[in-house]
C-alpha cells in the first residue's frame, strides 16, 4: 500500500495542472486519482482485478460499478440504534396517548366525573374558578383540568391504557435484558425450591400467576379484569389442575349452546352441510 501512495504522489506532482502544461493535465491528473481510489481500496481493487481478467463481462463490471457507487456507507449498528431510538419514542408516545384515552372516557362517566367532582369541592379546588374576568368557555376549560388532575391522582387505571413508563421502552428493555434473564432464572429456581421440594402452599399472589397462565392471558389482562370476575376464579380454585379442567368444560359447553342458538351460526353449519366453499352452485340464465 506504502508503493501505491509513493507513486501515486509521484504522478500527481509530475502531471499536476500547475507543473505540466500539456493539453490534457487536467484529463491525466483525474485518471491518477481515480486510479489511486481504485487501488488504494481492497474491494474496488479485487473488481479490477476480475474485471482485467475477465473483459467479456460487461455489464457485469457496470453493475458491480454502480452498486459500489450507489450503496449507501453506513454503519449496520448505526442503522439498528436509529431504528431502536425510533421504535422506542413512538411506544412511549403511542402510550401516553392510550393513557390520555382513558382518562377522557374516565371523565365521560357519570360514576367517576361525580367522584371526581366531589373530591374536587371538598378540596377546594373548584373556589377560583369563578374569580377574575372569564369566559364561560375558559371556566370549563379550567374546571377540565381540574376534573382531570383528580382522576389521574385518585384512579388506578391499569391494563392496556396503564400510565407509560420509561422502564417499559424497547431501549431499557435491551439495556436491562441480561438483569431481567438472570431475574427469571432466580424465580424459577426460587420457586422450584419453595414448592415443588419444600412443598409449601402457594400464597396468592402464586395462585393468580397459576390461574393467569392457565387461562393464557397476560399480567397486563389480568390487571385489567375487575375484582368480581376474579374473586369467581379465585374461588373454584383454577390454579389446580383438576379444578381448571372442570371448568374449561364448562365455558366449552356454554360456548357451544350460545352457538346453537345463534342464527348466524346455524346458518353457517347448513352452508358447511350442503358442501361449503367447495360446493357446486348453478346459475340458471334468464
Amino acid at each position: 500500500m506504502s508503493d501505491i501512495a509513493k507513486a501515486y504522489r509521484k504522478l500527481a506532482r509530475k502531471y499536476h495542472p500547475d507543473r505540466y502544461k500539456g493539453e490534457d493535465a487536467e484529463t491525466k491528473f483525474q485518471l491518477i486519482a481515480t486510479a489511486y481510489e481504485v487501488l488504494k481500496d481492497d474491494e474496488q481493487r479485487a473488481d479490477y482485478d476480475y474485471m482485467v481478467d475477465n473483459p467479456e463481462e460487461t455489464y457485469g463490471h457496470y453493475y458491480r460499478y454502480y452498486r459500489r457507487q450507489v450503496a449507501p456507507k453506513v454503519d449496520v449498528r448505526v442503522v439498528i440504534a436509529a431504528s431502536i431510538t425510533v421504535v422506542s419514542l413512538l411506544q412511549y408516545l403511542h402510550g401516553w396517548s392510550r393513557y390520555n384515552e382513558a382518562v377522557k372516557y374516565a371523565l365521560t362517566m357519570p360514576k367517576y366525573r361525580n367522584k371526581a367532582m366531589q373530591r374536587a369541592r371538598e378540596e377546594g379546588l373548584l373556589n377560583n374558578l369563578k374569580k377574575g374576568k372569564k369566559s364561560k368557555e375558559e371556566l370549563r376549560e379550567e374546571e377540565e383540568s381540574i376534573l382531570r388532575g383528580v382522576v389521574e391522582n385518585s384512579l388506578d387505571i391499569r391494563g392496556g391504557h396503564s400510565k407509560p413508563r420509561i422502564a417499559d421502552v424497547l431501549w431499557i428493555r435491551i439495556i436491562l435484558l441480561p438483569y431481567t434473564i438472570l431475574s427469571y432464572f432466580a424465580w424459577l429456581i426460587h420457586w422450584h425450591w419453595k414448592f415443588n421440594i419444600l412443598r409449601k402452599e402457594y400464597g396468592d399472589n402464586e395462585k393468580a400467576y397459576l390461574i393467569r397462565k392457565k387461562l393464557g392471558v397476560t399480567s397486563v389482562q389480568w390487571d385489567a379484569m375487575e375484582p368480581v370476575q376474579k374473586d369467581v376464579l379465585f374461588s373454584r380454585q383454577l390454579w389446580i389442575d383438576a379444578n381448571f379442567r372442570e371448568f374449561k368444560k364448562e365455558q366449552e359447553e356454554e360456548m357451544r349452546v350460545k352457538l346453537a342458538q345463534s342464527n348466524k351460526y346455524k346458518a353457517y353449519r347448513r352452508y358447511m352441510k350442503k358442501g361449503g366453499p367447495g360446493q357446486m352452485t348453478f346459475i340458471e340464465d334468464d
